[in-house]
């Protein structure tokens, strides 16, 4: 039975079950209109499916639901798989052995074994795991392995062949630590450069996406074979996010994509057909949705132009708990993402409630036999395809000299060289020229900031570069460079210098950030002190060079303008080397490597942060889809004008915690009997606080504060003036997580009112709103305000905050005050 007949069955099948309501017209997929696309036959071969079939009919309904759960480590220990026997397990972002997402190689190699020695211990069917991990630029959660430029700067390199090797090398270090799949690579087409996984897209338009797909699943899988499984340097991929997370309204992480079904085929679709016809073992589904139904509910997305019309005969996973955002379903129950076409649940933290729940819908017959049964057969098809059957799958696992081998670092160093962009080189004050004397100032000896997100932590936060043993930072590479060529380098990263330097390189850009705490209102470069350092400097009358890291192009001509070169080396991660190649002439003054980077994302005009793309009614971008200058073909950019187009104020005054993130300018501190403990990273302890990310309505977007004794949080940061804002409400989202057992209270400042009234049952997110009024009136001066949130416990409390900020519209003069504390 073909896929398209399949699919037609498993209909009927739920439709006799009573399964989801149906799909509005604007969410419903027409699969004729989509093109034709077929997993490879050696997906399918008879001795693969004859296995499987065999296999599955020795199966019990519990290992059959069980197989379609993925648990994270953070959330299941080994000897869980005697009881539940479920089909996965993940190491999320900021998951790692033993709760240290800084743990050695050695202890992902030894918690791999001790999960497939658990799965084989079990009764019955004994169907081995598969272990998941994001590897999305290198196996970037591991110590030690190869971190290569991030998606975006790989797409400005425009070179397939580049990223067949990349996966190669990337599925090579998984291996080595004992892992089996990756979920990757990305294949979302960005299309608002304000969303914080731009960074993950290769190009604004689908062509890159096309010409990279199945070069990427390649270079991870290897070309399917009929007759044996991928091989031990091998991993099983995931193409992800289907489908248009990359075109969601207003660039809103998990958002909504409100356009067309031929705008969703011909931009989103993009390098998915070609991912599948090379073999793609599973793919993705997006959190995201297309006119208002999330793709995970989408039987007509999923089943019937997936599973159908492009032959896809791998297996669906969802993404982190994204089944339970579909009406009607929770974290732990959700029977109609599976109907839908869903083949695993990413369950990370709600895998046990889940499958008790699963297991039971089943044996009512809330789900269809047939529903499971399709799931379970392509879960298990892949894992005979990945070779988890066989004892030779593991064969690399414990082989750490693969990490970082030199060949891998060798490979991110070109990659890196490739993905430069050259924006501006006025008057050739690039290449340095040997022997030169070079100033570097800013951030160029921070290889944690070159790297981004997804790097080692989820978010790429509170990284320094001994995190990095086998990366060397810009300014090493730029150091070593020229010194070959008989100049010196001093590095200054306020940028000051005693004797004039014949050349400055000032390295600066975005901090890291990965999805959601990414999202961005505008694209103004807003960080004031590359600016003054590039503007002294100028004044001084030093030729300087820009080198900008970033996620996405933004609106930055002030300092285009405040440089004589200006490149986009966007995130490069760790082979720092790979800057200075193409910056620094050799010793006969010969460039070794020219700029051939070339723009896959247009750069804005202004700051608005409107979609901008090629092809678009009124395309009118600052630098083109496609420019970058080089050596052997220079340009001049002139004087740009410098009015943003959007109306900002100086300093951040209404968002101060949201998606997880302290909004610039704004920080937290923690003041307590032991003094005051600034907040450096996302994870920490003072001595009566301990703070980590926790999840709210999204992965890590809120706050867990655990007091052990009387202390003040505050977040603060630059004075501000809030007196025109006097009419709006502090508003933010609290859980107790532990009964309040002293006094709680939160204000602005040193001025508090009662917060215990107005939280909820333990367990449970209130959202909570005090009128400023309220606290101008308790003796906050509004036209002066340092700490615009405050948060005081007296006795041991464990609360989660989340998104502190001013309200967006006025507040409601009826609002009752809260009971003044002090």
């Amino acid at each position: 039975m073909n896929t398209t007949a399949i699919a037609a069955a498993l209909t009927i099948a739920m439709q006799s079950a009573g399964a989801g309501a149906p799909v509005p017209e604007a969410s419903r997929a027409h699969p004729e209109m989509w093109p034709a696309a077929h997993s490879p036959a050696a997906m399918t071969d008879a001795r693969t499916e004859a296995f499987v079939r065999d296999l599955l009919a020795r199966m019990t309904i519990e290992e059959k639901v069980g197989q379609t759960i993925q648990a994270d480590i953070a959330s299941i220990k080994p000897e869980d798989l005697l009881t539940y026997p479920l089909g996965s397990v993940l190491a999320g972002g900021t998951s790692g052995p033993g709760g240290d997402d800084r743990a050695p190689a050695q202890a992902w190699v030894d918690l791999a074994a001790a999960f497939r020695a658990a799965a084989a211990q079990r009764p019955g069917a004994r169907v081995p795991l598969l272990f998941g991990v994001d590897a999305v630029h290198g196996h970037n959660n591991i110590f030690g392995a190869t971190i290569f430029p991030h998606n975006i700067g790989l797409g400005a390199a425009h070179d397939p062949d580049l990223i067949r090797r990349i996966g190669a090398a990337t599925a090579e270090e998984i291996a080595a630590t004992g892992a089996d799949w990756t979920f990757a690579p990305t294949l979302a087409v960005p299309r608002d450069d304000r969303w914080g996984r731009t960074l993950e897209g290769y190009a604004e338009i689908p062509d890159v996406q096309v010409d990279y797909a199945g070069a990427m699943v390649e270079g991870l899988q290897g070309v399917l074979s009929a007759d044996r499984p991928i091989g031990p340097e091998r991993v099983v991929s995931s193409a992800k996010h289907f489908l248009a997370d990359g075109g969601t309204d207003g660039g809103h992480d998990q958002g909504d994509f409100k356009v067309t079904e031929r705008e969703l085929i011909d931009i989103h679709l993009g390098g998915y057909p070609d991912a599948i016809n090379a073999g793609a073992l599973t793919i993705m589904a997006s959190f995201s949705s297309w006119n208002g139904v999330k793709h995970t509910g989408n039987p007509t997305i999923l089943r019937d132009v997936l599973k159908g019309r492009l032959g896809f005969e791998g297996f669906v996973v969802g993404d982190w708990n994204a089944h339970g955002q579909l009406p009607g379903c929770t974290t732990v129950s959700c029977p109609e993402a599976l109907e839908a076409g869903l083949d695993m649940y990413m369950a990370p933290d709600s895998w046990r409630g889940l499958y008790d729940n699963t297991l039971a819908q089943v044996r009512s017959g809330r789900i269809p036999m047939a529903v499971l049964d399709d799931a379970v057969t392509r879960i298990l098809r892949v894992k005979v395809k990945a070779g988890v059957f066989e004892p030779s799958r593991y064969a690399l696992a414990g082989e750490l000299n693969r990490l970082g081998a030199p060949d891998h670092l060798a490979l991110a160093r070109e990659a890196v060289r490739k993905s430069l962009v050259l924006l501006k080189n006025e008057g050739s004050v690039l290449p340095i020229r040997p022997g030169a004397r070079v100033l570097v100032a800013g951030d160029a000896d921070d290889i944690g900031q070159a790297s981004g997100g997804w790097t080692i932590s989820w978010q790429g936060t509170g990284n320094s570069n001994v995190d990095f043993p086998n990366g060397q930072s810009i300014w090493a590479g730029l150091r070593d460079a020229v010194a070959a060529t008989g100049g010196e380098a001093t590095l200054s990263a306020d940028g000051e210098f005693q004797d004039k330097p014949d050349v400055a390189v000032v390295v600066f850009g975005e901090t890291p950030y990965a999805e959601g705490q990414g999202d961005v209102r505008h694209l103004d470069y807003r960080p004031e002190k590359p600016l003054e350092i590039l503007k002294r400097l100028k004044a001084a009358g030093v030729p300087t060079v820009a080198v900008f890291l970033t996620g996405r192009p933004l609106w930055m001509n002030p300092e285009i303008n405040a440089s004589d070169a200006f490149v986009s080396a966007w995130l490069p991660g760790t082979q720092g080397q790979g800057v200075a190649d193409v910056l620094v002439a050799d010793r006969s003054g010969k460039v070794a490597h020219d700029f051939t980077g070339r723009l896959t994302f247009s750069w804005p005009r202004t700051a608005e942060g409107t979609p901008l793309n090629v092809g678009q009614p009124g395309y009118d971008p600052l630098f083109a889809y496609g420019y970058g200058l080089s050596y052997a073909k220079p340009g001049s950019v002139g004087t740009l004008p410098e009015v943003s187009g959007v109306d900002l104020p100086p300093v951040n005054l209404d968002r101060f915690f949201v998606t997880g993130r302290f909004q610039p300018p704004w920080t937290m501190s923690i003041r307590d009997a032991a003094g005051v403990t600034a907040v450096t990273s996302p994870r920490g302890a003072s001595a009566s606080v301990a703070w980590s990310p926790t999840d709210g309505a999204i992965q890590e977007d809120s706050l867990r504060l655990a007091f052990s004794g009387q202390a003040l949080v505050g977040i603060g940061g630059d004075r501000i003036d809030l007196s025109e804002r006097a009419d709006r409400a502090l508003t933010f989202r609290a859980r107790v997580e532990t009964p309040i057992t002293g006094a709680l209270w939160t204000g602005m400042g040193m001025t508090f009112v009662d917060l215990a009234p107005l939280t909820g049952p333990v367990g449970e997110w209130r959202a909570i709103s005090i009128p400023l009024r309220c606290l101008a009136q308790s003796g906050v001066e509004l036209r002066s305000v340092d700490q615009p949130f405050s948060l005081v416990s007296t006795a041991p409390l464990t609360v989660s905050l989340a998104d502190i900020r001013l309200s967006d519209a006025p507040a409601s003069p009826e609002v009752p005050c809260p009971k003044k504390t002090l």
